[in-house]
């Protein structure tokens, strides 16, 4: 049996009267990428927390790599690390001065802390960078300085919280790459995200948190399988009749759709495939043109519309309401 990197049963904490984490069960195995999704307030930050021994748990346990959080806590941070949402290093100090710094302080003697510093900087393509001062540096060369620094020494386990907030599709390709390179070296991978993509991308395996619970869990194809047997996705020619086909094709497929940010197209849930023919020819039947349409697997929007009864995207709006 596959050794767990993490385990949690019960895993209850609440701040007031908000109950931020309420009864996370978790087995993770050691190994890959384990993704944590869920919109902003859903509880993932809170629950990486607690299993990085920043806070304790009012109810239930929690195991890190085989260590109870609260009994051996000193034993857990020195195999794993963690990486927040935002840069932990010193702005006024260079990327190099950084490492170095970081370097000493995990015992390495003087020679060695530069050699290793020079290495992360070139593995993480910051070596033209590295005698600018951090607070120079741009979004993405941000994360990689702070993952770097993360790593001095490999940590058996990494907690990645939200690495790529507020990145550039390049910059948040650049983190992709690291990840798998961690993954590739024998670091297994907590990762939380609010982007549906980089869980499809990442995940071995991904927990579904709303509300501060786990309700749902599985591989990337469990999860899309759950919700139906496949997903249209439609873009109709002229953006202003997207309404009335949306309403056409839910009272034929009898599934509501998913209005995109692209405001030509929409998809939605079905469970009969060739029921999508005759529902088109319906919309055209009306005067309604659909410019182009494909039959595929669900995406892990329509799974959170499947599992919440809410889009990601009305979510994200109501917890920064909350």
């Amino acid at each position: 049996m596959t050794e767990l990197a993490i385990e949690t049963a019960g895993l209850v904490k609440t701040f007031g009267d908000l109950r931020a984490v309420d009864g996370v069960d978790l087995r993770i195995p050691s190994g890959g990428v384990y993704g944590v999704l869920g919109p902003n307030g859903a509880g993932k930050t809170t629950t990486i927390r607690i299993l990085a021994t920043l806070l304790e748990p009012d109810r239930g346990t929690a195991t890190v790599l085989g260590r109870d959080v609260r009994r051996e806590a000193a034993e857990v941070r020195a195999r794993v690390a963690l990486t927040g949402q935002f840069a932990s290093l010193d702005e006024d100090l260079t990327g190099l001065e950084n490492l170095l710094l970081l370097s000493r302080l995990h015992g390495y003697g003087r020679a060695a802390a530069k050699d290793r510093a020079q290495e992360l900087l070139a593995a993480f393509d910051l070596t033209e960078a590295a005698n600018k001062q951090i607070k120079a540096y741009s979004g993405g060369m941000r994360r990689r300085i702070d993952i770097a620094g993360s790593i001095v020494v490999r940590p058996d386990l990494m907690f990645l919280d939200e690495p790529t907030t507020g990145l550039d599709p390049r910059s948040r390709n650049q983190v992709w790459e690291i990840v798998r390179a961690l993954v590739g070296a024998g670091t297994t991978i907590l990762l939380t995200t609010q982007y549906l993509e980089e869980a499809d991308q990442l995940a071995d395996r991904i927990a579904v948190i709303d509300h501060g619970r786990v309700i749902a869990e599985g591989t990337s194809g469990e999860l899309k399988a759950s919700v139906g047997s496949g997903a249209v996705k439609v873009r109709v020619a002229v953006p202003a009749d997207r309404e009335k086909v949306a309403r056409l094709l839910a009272e034929s497929l009898g599934s509501e759709p998913t209005l995109e940010s692209d405001p030509a197209s929409m998809s939605m849930r079905v469970t009969d495939p060739t029921a999508v023919a005759a529902a088109l020819q319906r919309v055209g039947d009306h005067g309604l043109v659909v410019s182009e349409y494909s039959l595929g697997q669900p995406s892990l929007d329509e799974v959170f519309l499947a599992l919440t009864g809410r889009p990601r995207q009305e979510q994200e709006v109501s917890a920064w309401l909350r």
